[in-house]
């Protein structure tokens, strides 16, 4: 069973080493919406607990299933740093504004605090197959998602 693991974590590396796709090419084109981004955050997140499922089952047998393992796991890791990508460089860098602090500090510092938030639990989710981990990912983007949406 080490073995497949071992082969698993060596194909993750091999694969995250490939150069990442990037949230928004940060230029004010106007293409991506906030809704549509902010639903794609749930869609990642979803995906990353079913790989977490789907993880936990095949390693059952892990000899009969270790390329969908490998498959699996590469997906998990993809999904949580889109995530961390989309924080980072569209919401971070660009929709929330330092503006806001001067505004309104107390809504500024919880989209801050929550950005944080969800940058650490996709870093988690990535670390392990702890559904724990993925569901306060969840809870952590619909916080930002209500904090963000409130004008």
């Amino acid at each position: 069973m080490k073995s497949y693991l071992i082969i698993a974590v060596a194909s993750v590396l091999t694969l995250s080493a490939a150069p990442g796709l990037r949230a928004h090419c940060q230029v004010p084109c106007g293409i991506y919406s906030d809704d549509t981004v902010l639903k794609d955050l749930h869609t990642h997140q979803a995906t990353i607990s079913k790989a977490m499922e789907q993880i936990a089952k095949l390693s059952k047998k892990p000899g009969e299933n270790a390329n969908q393992l490998t498959r699996w796991v590469v997906n998990k890791e993809e999904h949580a740093t889109k995530i961390q990508q989309t924080m980072t460089q569209y919401f971070l860098a660009q929709r929330v504004k330092l503006t806001e602090a001067d505004s309104n500090n107390k809504a500024y510092i919880k989209k801050i605090s929550l950005i944080h938030q969800i940058i650490v639990h996709a870093m988690k989710c990535k670390q392990s197959t702890d559904l724990d981990a993925a569901a306060k990912l969840h809870q952590s983007i619909a916080l930002f998602t209500k904090a963000y949406q409130t004008k």
